[in-house]
């Protein structure tokens, strides 16, 4: 992993801030995600070339070899913005389960793409049920004549209808494996999946006899996928952190200009209590998420704990801020015509995309007691 000092940390969120003022405002995210892969391409190329696709993949492959600090901070802008694309995906996610599974093969054939841009993987886990451990997994491959083949189906993969590369969770004979599979190779079904929020790609894939090909594992292939879930719940909990500060800006703008009964609401007793209320919430995400990054870089003995306790603190947190939002913005509840409500429904899907709060927060107090 590349030494980062807390400059060139300020200077890469600083860049991606601007990038996304210019190409990622309310009506490029209103635009990208109506369009049927959900994303602005042009803004995912421009990010790849500012190396973020590739931010934690190893330098030799391609990536900047950045870590966990780094990628909370940029998701943190990512959040702000309402981001549209692939990242958590494939930058995140699918790179980071290849690097911890450590098949240099595979590596050398996959993660150049992905931290180009030019690629886009993703990991197919959990089933219908979307249990996100290990008796989560509904697909199956066996052996023959050779060759591997997968049945049974995963859903809510992200960006699976995007994606150019699979990497399938699969039940085989002698226990968990990982295998790289082709979504336009026979047998392989590709369903979208209709989402809260409009911003998010989810699929059902059902494998019938598709070919697939064994990554192979240095270690127990669970450990390698609870270290890519750990790096992406960092990340979406950045996400939600940034989500709820920026939430929190524009609902205080509001509360200095709104004006009610000659006076800005914002000087109501009601009012303030409301505001000190998303101040603590906001500022409560960030430390949790920066926490948890923190905690996972210096691979520290409490760094699961600190993940579980960010999961479930950033998902509330940016849930309850951006309700709050719509409260003291007069009541205004589902419209599509203010971004209150976008940041809302982002709040509720990331609430639930690697599980719920309380499945975090049942873990926590777990990892606590051990």
């Amino acid at each position: 992993m590349a030494t980062i000092s807390a400059e060139e940390r300020g200077a890469l969120r600083d860049s991606v801030r601007r990038l996304l003022a210019d190409h990622s405002a309310e009506a490029d995210v209103r635009r990208a995600m109506e369009t049927e892969a959900g994303y602005d391409a042009e803004l995912w190329r421009k990010l790849a070339e500012m190396g973020i696709a590739g931010l934690v993949i190893e330098e030799g492959f391609g990536g900047a070899g950045a870590g966990p600090l780094e990628l909370e901070l940029v998701m943190e802008e990512a959040g702000a913005a309402l981001l549209c694309s692939p990242l958590l995906a494939s930058g995140v996610l699918a790179a980071e389960l290849l690097r911890a599974l450590g098949d240099e093969a595979a590596k050398t054939r996959l993660l150049p793409g992905i931290a180009a841009g030019t690629s886009i993987a993703t990991v197919a886990l959990t089933g219908d049920q979307g249990i996100w451990t290990p008796e989560g997994v509904a697909a199956t491959a066996s052996h023959a004549d050779g060759a591997w083949r997968l049945d049974g189906e995963a859903s809510y993969v992200i960006h699976g209808q995007n994606a150019d590369v699979l990497l399938v969770l699969a039940n085989t004979p002698e226990g968990l494996g990982v295998f790289e599979v082709d979504p336009a190779a026979a047998g392989v079904i590709i369903e979208a999946l209709p989402t809260f929020d409009h911003t998010l790609r989810l699929a059902r894939i059902a494998f019938a006899g598709a070919a697939g090909r064994r990554i192979e594992a240095a270690g127990p292939v669970w450990e390698a996928v609870q270290q890519a879930l750990n790096l992406a719940l960092v990340a979406l909990s950045g996400e939600q952190a940034g989500g709820a500060r920026r939430v929190l800006d524009f609902t205080v703008d509001h509360a200095k200009t709104r004006i009610q009964f000659g006076r800005a609401i914002g000087s109501f007793q009601a009012i303030k209590h409301m505001a000190s209320d998303l101040l603590l919430e906001s500022e409560s995400a960030i430390s949790a998420a920066r926490n948890a990054a923190r905690a996972l870089a210096d691979d520290a003995p409490d760094a699961e704990a600190a993940i579980s306790l960010a999961a479930f603190a950033c998902a509330e947190a940016f849930s309850v801020t951006t309700a709050t939002s719509i409260q003291m913005h007069g009541g205004i509840a589902f419209t599509w015509a203010h971004p209150a409500h976008l940041y809302l429904r982002r709040a509720r899907a990331d609430a639930q995309l690697f599980g719920p709060p309380a499945f975090f927060r049942e873990r926590y107090i777990q990892q606590l007691g051990g």
